[in-house]
Parts: structure tokens; sequence; C-alpha cells
């Protein structure tokens, strides 16, 4: 195993712990994350003035001399698959991927194979320069098994530190498109009444509340309002269907980005996702709403009817700002399209 040296001196007032310290310190090109610093640092690879240190929490003065011995990365365990990817962009440090509903993001014990990081390791193949020590895909975001659309996959460690960082700070654009029961508005007296929904201007719902696992079925995420992790969801009409309006296509975008945000979030305010059979359910539909065939296909519809349409960011290296778009796939199209003739 091949290994290279890092060298540097701590600044002026360092944090108080040594893993905030290197990762203020360590020079940019070394790409190395906090998470991968602290890991380096309790295997016995980092040194301060001399002596290793293996506590992340130890506390490193300024002028501290740093020697960081970091292993080339190695092949991953995960294998590489010959499956077909959409790419709507690819460069040295990252790609972006149209991901198909059905696709796994990464190997888990009910999916070991078949997953966009499998078709990802026979795309990329050498490029993958390591990410964690590992010549590996880094996944900074991902979305559900049955969502479709983009995702940003860092092939280094420093670009997915650098969308890492993004990610954290709620500074990327990620716009979604949705098909859901309902059409919310501000007069909706319902909707007014539901706990953590209120309305900004032009009438886009804001959703806010806590987000954590269901305490009975893990599977699935509950709103909370106290405790859990902070949530922040807005969404727009964007065409409703029915007479009376009973179908509604929405534009939505997040502000953070939690496990089935969107999804739990608008079955929260009574606008559950068309085909989403763990949080939408399937509802039935006043029969003069619809043509029967329609409110069939509804009723069919195999996955929840949600796209991430939109994915805008900074090239972690470059600093340019950019920004993809992924046009809905056939069946949400389909779908639409059968309920054109309805739109009100």
């Amino acid at each position: 195993m091949s290994h290279r040296r890092i060298t540097f001196i701590l600044g002026e007032t360092p944090p108080p712990r040594l893993d905030k310290a290197l990762a203020r310190d360590v020079p940019a090109d070394a790409a190395l994350s906090r998470t991968r610093l602290a890991r380096l640092i309790e295997s016995g690879a980092v040194m301060v003035d001399a002596q290793v240190q293996r506590d992340p929490r130890a506390v490193a003065g300024e002028g501290a001399r740093i020697d960081i011995d970091v292993e080339e990365a190695e092949d991953s365990h995960i294998l590489p698959e010959d499956i077909p990817l959409e790419v709507i962009y690819e460069d040295a440090d990252l790609i972006v991927i149209n991901k198909p509903a059905g696709m796994v993001v990464h190997p888990a014990p009910g999916s070991p194979s078949g997953t966009l990081v499998n078709a990802l390791l026979a795309h990329c193949g050498d490029d993958l320069s390591g990410v964690g020590g590992m010549k590996r895909p880094g996944i900074v975001h991902r979305i559900d098994k049955d969502t479709s659309g983009l995702l940003v996959v860092a092939k280094s460690d420093a670009a997915h530190h650098g969308l890492a960082k993004q990610f954290e700070a709620h500074s990327v654009e990620r716009y979604y498109r949705c098909i859901v029961y309902g059409v919310p508005d501000a007069n909706d007296p319902r909707l007014r009444g539901v706990k953590g929904a209120n309305f900004e201007t032009g009438n886009i719902l804001k959703m806010t509340t806590q987000l954590a696992r269901h305490k009975h079925d893990r599977q699935r995420q509950a709103v909370l309002f106290h405790g859990g992790r902070h949530a922040v969801t807005r969404a727009r009409t964007v065409a409703r269907f029915g007479t009376p309006p009973v179908i509604a296509l929405m534009e939505c975008w997040l502000e953070t980005g939690r496990t089935h945000q969107i999804r739990v979030h608008m079955a929260h305010a009574g606008h559950g996702l068309v085909g989403d059979a763990t949080y939408g359910g399937k509802r039935k539909l006043a029969r003069t709403a619809l043509a029967e065939p329609v409110a069939d296909a509804i009723k069919a519809f195999p996955r929840q009817a949600l796209h991430a349409a939109v994915l805008g960011f900074e090239h972690p290296i470059s600093g340019e700002a950019i920004r993809f778009e992924a046009p809905l796939p056939e069946d949400m199209a389909g779908l639409l399209e059968l309920l054109e003739p309805a739109r009100a």
C-alpha cells in the first residue's frame, strides 16, 4: 500500500478540537474532509509535533507542525455492473445522472446489486480518484428508489468535500415536480388548520416541521414538532385537473433535504402524492370529477409521482454556477397527457 505525506503548520487561534483545526488548515489540494481527518486521527495516521495523536478532540496549539500519512485509494468492495446510465453532465470531478424510477442509489442488505453505485463504478472506471480512501463514487445526496430525476455524484475527495459543504449549507437549488391529490389553496380553511402549514405570497404553501423515523414503522418518516430534524418544503400549484379540481401538478423546492421530505410534508398537508403507497395511499375520486379511464390510470399509477427536475450548485473545483434540468419521465408525462383534457 502506497502512502503520501501531508505536512503543514496550524495557523492562528485554531479551533479547540484537533479534527476541526485540521479541517480548517489542511491544504485544499489534500481534499480531506473533517470526517476523513477524524478517521485518520483515530487510525494513528496523524502526528502533532512529531507525536502520534489518536484523539480527534485533542487540543493542538497555534504553530503546531502536522504530519498526516494518507493511504492511496483502494479499490471498492462493491462490484461494478454494466448498467446503462443517462449522463446529463460529466467532467473529471463529478457526474450528474438522471436516475430512473426503480433504481436504488447505494447497495444495502435488501439491494446488494443493480444500484446506481454499481453502475457508476463500471461507467467511471479508473476516473475515480478516491473518496474517503476508497475508489468509489461520492454520494452526497440521494433520491428514493421510486423517485426519478437528477443526482450529482463526486468522482474525487475534493469534489465530494465541496459538494457536501453546499448540501450542508442548504445552498443547492433543487426543484421537484409531483402529482398530488387535491389542490393546496390559501383559502382552504382545512389547510389553514394544519399545524406546520402556512402560505406565502403567490399562494405558495410552506411546510415547516421536524421529521424523524416513525416510532412503529422504521421504513417511514413522521412529522414532529419537538425533536427530530428541522425540515422546510415549499410548493406551488402548476396545474389543476378535474371538475371540481381533484388532482394537481405541483412544483416543490427544498430548504432542507430530509429523507422522504416532500412525500411526508405533502401527505401531512392532506395532499399526498399519487401512487405513494407509503404516505399518499389510493384515494377515491368523485365520479364526476374525471373521466373513468383517467381516474383508473391515477389509481393504477405504480410509484410515487415525484421527479427531481432541477439541480443547481457551484462547481466544487472551478466555482462556476451550473444548473441542470431533466424533463418528466414517460410515466408521469403520460399521466399528465391523460389529465390534460380535464385541466381546470
